[in-house]
């Protein structure tokens, strides 16, 4: 299966990301990896742009989509079977929510999005159980969207945030490619 892998700016979860994405890529699949401008660019306490770009490739072999150009072509070559977004932030939810393609990957999304292929998200906010958690159920009503498993990360110090359990990132993709398979099936 081809996946698009994308990263937004929740750094604090790359080196969790890095390990689903290596998961998928062990499982034979062909993983191209997409990061928002933000998180391609930015140096943070958590590591330096240069470190991720570079992991990132390491593990897929490929080049990273990392602009609104390089990603509108994803949908009209259909290009991935799956999009994947983990991790996916409250600014991304959001976007999504409201058709807004302003980024490398709300514009692969929406690109992708256009041929009815799944889009999964990874939720990684501060905001979940707040002013997110509205955007979060909107995509969940929506056709194609599928959701990593996410629980409260810190009930005590962060009581709004949530995070995608990534130990379910591959599990998540293997249902969604296997509802794949089930449609074609039937149709």
């Amino acid at each position: 299966m081809k996946i698009g892998y994308c990263f937004t700016g929740s750094f604090c979860t790359f080196s969790k990301s890095l390990k689903s994405l290596e998961e998928l890529v062990e499982k034979g699949h062909e993983v191209y990896p997409i990061m928002s401008e933000n998180s391609y660019s930015k140096d943070t306490r958590f590591g330096t742009a240069e470190h991720f770009i570079n992991e990132i490739k390491r593990i897929t072999g490929k080049d990273i989509i990392h602009t609104i150009e390089a990603a509108e072509p994803i949908g009209p070559k259909k290009m991935f079977d799956v999009l994947v977004i983990v991790p996916c932030t409250g600014n991304t939810l959001a976007k999504l929510a409201n058709g807004i393609a302003d980024t490398s990957v709300t514009m692969a999304a929406k690109s992708h999005l256009r041929n009815s292929r799944p889009v999964v998200i990874g939720v990684s906010t501060n905001d979940a159980l707040g002013g997110a958690g509205k955007n979060i159920a909107q995509l969940m009503n929506y056709k194609n969207y599928w959701f990593v498993p996410f629980l409260q990360d810190d009930p005590v110090n962060k009581p709004k945030s949530m995070v995608c359990d990534f130990d379910r990132v591959c599990e998540t993709v293997a249902n969604v490619e296997n509802g794949i398979e089930n449609y074609k099936k039937i149709y």
